[in-house]
């Protein structure tokens, strides 16, 4: 259980999760017309994406600049997810 932490690995199976949670939240809303919009909730799937992308880099041993690339992507997504809810 260890080695699922301390190389990231446990990341790959939450941004699995995140995928589902898109398809279901897309699927719900397509057959039923209720529950949130696919496209309103992308921003905030795509910054926590990004951020659990982050941390796996970290848990990874990646160079820094992975970790901040992934942060400053997070930061882009969740800033487009505010300004599209602005409104």
């Amino acid at each position: 259980m260890s080695d699922l932490f301390a190389g990231g690995r446990i990341i790959d199976w939450i941004l699995l999760l995140i995928v589902f949670e898109a398809v279901a939240l897309g699927a719900w809303h397509r057959r039923s017309g209720r529950g949130i919009p696919l496209r309103q909730a992308l921003g905030t799937l795509a910054s926590g994406a990004a951020l659990m992308l982050a941390l796996r880099a970290s848990l990874a041993g990646q160079p820094w600049t992975m970790v901040a690339l992934w942060l400053s992507l997070a930061l882009l997504a969740h800033l487009a997810d505010l300004a599209s809810r602005w409104r």
